[in-house]
């Protein structure tokens, strides 16, 4: 080549800027294969970044789209179940036309949907977030309503739709907390909520694409199985191997998951990246040749004397330090292009950069395909693909086995071939390293069956035995990662979304429900948004029908519930309970409402339960039950010494039969719960506690009860158990009403009006004074007198309302129930033993006081008639008690000169 004839611009021209530019550090804003953050001295807003599905190795030919379930679901209308992808829409931009420096590479804010977080509304969301003590857990706070909407937004025929409102989610607060972290620096727990977040989006992206698939398949009532007629193309052979074989479907499906990770990561250039060499390849050592043709000097410093693409390698000389500066940061972003299955673009910064040569490297995977030979047509079609791709991949291997070569160009060229290791050699992260297992694994698979087609070319016998013999399956790749020599990569495999990742590939539910169960009994607690997609991904298994560990998935549910009712969540407990088993669902919402002690939330927690279709009848009932059995303190007798005020414990029993009053249609459990309540609160001689739940039960409850029963076209009596709780509440309440009215009797009688004592009569005026406060004196205690006659005569007659208590007795119930309670009969039981003596002994004070001692003499005959046989529930030393008060009545009545009995003496 005449390098004195070449026309090009002379480098000459900018040398010191070139010599400026080399000495200092280019600030590079692209990240590293490993998915890492790129490093860039500022940032500048990218353009959204196009969202096509990244065109990668077969998938333009032959990776299938699967149509939305939802559509298929639709009676009538079937989607053909595969179609060709289109190319990737980035192919449309002219890098030759544009700006390629602001086209492609990363800024800190890639990997977003869009820049909308540096918008005015969004900052000063940010600045708000930033108040708060964890802005992190602030802004995603909201997640966990917005999911739970989502989920009962779509049905089951929807779920797809479901996954991508939850991917639409999950991407805000990622642009939020994006927003939040630029701008209050890298604070762990921010950052951490949305690597999670992220984690999450990408996690339900995988799940979409895998599931679609397998979805589909499962829909299909015939498996395309035609294989390939001898004759066809490469081109053909391949979309029927991807049409019948589920397994390299769903391998391309998670290298196209993980290209589009990798490309929501390089988003956009953000910085200016200058390479030097624009459209003239290699022109500073261009520049050099003709500079040493010119002067007919020799190279300080050797460098090749042909710029044939192969000249460095085949003469073993450097390029000029500038060239090589370039090609090294070239082939890391063109790896990192095609890392994110952005191949076209590749192409077109390998054209922009002047090595057009290199774009025709990249280009000879595209399979072979001539329309001409089975159309028929006149009118010839164009040609498709590399008929000599055999030549072409044997090349590629050859040349990423080629130690001297740059270790980023190596892989490209390793992931053009299906040469794992030279791939792995710049693969840093869990996804890399995934990503190139798969790569090569699907690429080994199509190349067997184009062999087996016999599609194949010759040349393919030149790749290593290796490379055709290797067995290559889903489960193989991820033993093949365990075993790791990177400690990052093995560090990586341990973090929960990626063993979930894994397990979805695997499509291994039981061994992912078993990772599930071990983290939820781990000593360290799952992230609350890890807790919640574990959940969502459960609900959504269940949705397509899927054979699940049922235990493991209450568990998971079990304990998303806890964390909402923990972080006070409480609308959204309701939904979430109703996906348990009828009974377990029953129990967990009984232990959320016992936390609810706002009266104002009450009603609306019993609205969302009817509204999730729980039994709110049992739940209720089992709040009640659960509160009253709290305290184990057994019936205790009253002669024992007791604390009688109400206690904290007390008050939540009664107020826990709030929850049997918001429905007209509980008061007959209303009845019996109250019932049970004020049963132990008398035992315990805690009267004013059983009055507060007695005052609980609305007055019109038994009529309401009665109704109700009558109401349903029943026409015999109130069922037993219905009946005995209206006649026990009654007993209840003319025992509260005796003792309030012995209260009032005993608060009069030991408050009678003083006497007044008379001042000394010196005076006419001391003496009338002294009259008239005698007077007022007789006044107010014929007044207290009357006041306590009446007193008795109420305490008297209430009592004896309890003592000769109608049909059977008090406390007794006057139907036989068919399942006995054996417990409230014992309690029953204990009660008239425990107050019917100290009604009496009550009664017989106040008799005795008012110096009725006949009346109470008669109280004897009540004690021992057989009618009501109260003596059965006297003890043996309360008999003593009441026959020595007797004994004392009969001796006043004796003093009195009446006989023991008090009636008059005969002469």
């Amino acid at each position: 080549m005449d390098w004195g004839q070449n026309e090009l611009p002379s480098p000459v021209v900018r040398e010191e800027e070139v010599t400026v530019a080399a000495r200092r550090r280019k600030k590079v804003a692209f990240p590293s294969p490993s998915g890492g953050s790129p490093i860039a001295s500022a940032a500048t807003p990218a353009r959204p970044h196009l969202i096509n599905t990244p065109a990668s190795l077969f998938r333009q030919a032959v990776t299938p789209r699967v149509p939305a379930t939802s559509s298929l679901l639709v009676p009538g209308g079937r989607t053909p179940r595969f179609m060709h992808t289109p190319r990737n829409a980035l192919s449309s931009l002219n890098l030759d036309d544009s700006d390629w420096t602001n086209s492609f590479y990363t800024s800190p804010v890639s990997g977003l949907e869009n820049t909308s977080f540096f918008k005015d509304d969004a900052a000063n969301l940010s600045s708000a977030l930033l108040k708060e003590d964890d802005p992190g857990d602030a802004a995603a706070a909201s997640l966990f309503p917005e999911f739970l909407a989502s989920f009962l937004k779509h049905s089951s025929s929807a779920v797809f739709d479901l996954l991508e409102d939850y991917q639409s989610l999950c991407q805000e607060k990622v642009n939020v907390l994006q927003s939040v972290v630029l701008r209050a620096g890298q604070n762990s727990k921010t950052a951490g909520v949305r690597w999670l977040l992220q984690q999450e989006n990408c996690t339900w992206r995988l799940i979409a694409s895998l599931y679609r698939d397998r979805v589909q398949l499962a829909l299909e009532d015939d498996m395309m199985a035609d294989m390939a007629v001898p004759g066809e193309s490469e081109k053909v052979v391949v979309e029927q191997l991807f049409q019948r074989d589920a397994a390299i479907r769903q391998g391309q499906l998670v290298v196209d998951w993980l290209e589009s990770i990798a490309k929501d990561q390089i988003g956009e250039f953000s910085d200016n990246i200058e390479y030097y060499a624009k459209n003239v390849c290699w022109e500073n050592t261009l520049h050099a040749l003709k500079m040493r043709r010119k002067s007919g000097g020799a190279f300080t410093v050797p460098l090749v004397t042909e710029l044939d693409p192969d000249a460095p390698l085949r003469q073993q000389r450097p390029l000029a330090d500038l060239d090589r500066e370039d090609d090294a940061r070239l082939l890391k972003n063109l790896f990192s292009l095609i890392r994110a299955g952005m191949t076209e673009e590749a192409q077109r910064l390998c054209k922009r950069c002047g090595q057009a040569w290199r774009a025709a490297t990249l280009e000879g995977w595209k399979l072979y395909h001539d329309p001409n030979m089975t159309s028929g047509g006149l009118e010839l079609q164009p040609v498709e693909g590399n008929p000599q791709r055999g030549v072409w991949k044997a090349c590629c291997w050859r040349l990423a086995e080629e130690e001297q070569l740059n270790r980023y160009e190596r892989a490209i060229y390793a992931s053009l071939s299906g040469n794992l290791r030279p791939l792995l050699a710049v693969c840093e992260s869990w996804e890399d390293c995934v990503w190139a297992y798969f790569r090569v694994m699907v690429d080994s698979l199509v190349e067997k069956d184009l062999l087996s087609s016999g599609m194949a070319h010759q040349e393919v016998e030149t790749l290593p035995r290796e490379y055709l013999e290797a067995n290559w399956t889903m489960e193989k790749v991820f033993e093949e990662l365990q075993a790791s020599e990177s400690k990052r990569v093995l560090d990586e495999t341990k973090e929960h979304y990626h063993i979930i990742q894994k397990f979805i590939i695997l499509e291994d539910l039981d061994g992912l429900l078993e990772e599930f169960s071990d983290w939820l009994t781990a000593s360290k607690p799952l992230p609350f948004h890890l807790l919640r997609f574990m959940t969502h991904l459960v609900l959504f298994f269940r949705s397509l029908g899927l054979a699940l560990k049922e235990e493991v998935c209450v568990d998971v549910l079990k304990a998303y519930v806890s964390l909402l009712i923990r972080d006070q969540h409480n609308d959204l407990v309701a939904s979430y309970v109703g996906q348990l088993p009828a009974e377990l669902a029953t129990a967990q919402y009984a232990a959320f409402l016992e936390t609810v002690t706002q009266p104002e939330l009450r009603p609306q927690c019993l609205q969302l339960a009817r509204e999730a279709g729980l039994d709110v009848s049992a739940i209720t009932k089992l709040v009640v039950e659960t509160v009253r059995e709290h305290d184990e303190t057994e019936f205790t007798h009253h002669s024992q010494a007791l604390e009688t005020g109400t206690t904290k414990e007390d008050q939540k029993k009664i107020d826990v039969i709030d929850w049997l009053l918001f429905d007209p249609a509980h008061r007959a459990e209303a009845l019996k719960q109250s019932n049970a309540i004020m049963r132990k609160f008398l035992a315990l001689q805690k009267h004013d506690a059983a009055k507060a739940v007695f005052s609980k039960v609305p007055e019109d409850s038994m009529r309401e009860i009665y109704s109700q029963w009558t109401g349903v076209g029943q026409t015999t009596p109130l069922p037993a158990e219905g009946e005995n709780a209206v006649r026990e509440h009654l007993c209840i309440r003319a025992y509260l009403e005796a003792h309030e009215a012995f209260t009032d009797w005993f608060s009069h009688s030991s408050s009678p009006p003083q006497k007044p004592v008379p001042a000394p009569e010196v005076k006419f005026t001391e003496r009338v004074a002294n009259e008239m406060k005698e007077k007022e004196y007789q006044d107010a205690l014929n007044v207290w007198s009357c006041r306590l006659d009446n007193l008795t005569e109420d305490v008297k007659e209430r009592i004896y309302n309890v003592l000769l208590f109608v049909d059977g007795g008090w406390m007794v119930d006057d139907r036989q129930e068919l399942e006995e309670d054996a417990e409230r009969s014992h309690q029953m039981a204990a009660l008239r033993s425990l107050c019917l003596p100290r009604l009496t002994f009550l009664l017989l004070s106040v008799l005795q006081s008012s110096s009725r001692h006949q009346e109470a003499l008669r109280l004897a005959d009540i004690i021992s008639s057989d009618q009501h046989r109260l003596y059965q529930v006297f003890s043996k030393e309360e008999l003593r008690r009441f026959l020595q008060k007797l004994r004392e009545s009969s001796l006043a009545l004796l003093d009195r000169g009446l006989d023991p009995l008090g009636y008059e003496l005969k002469s």
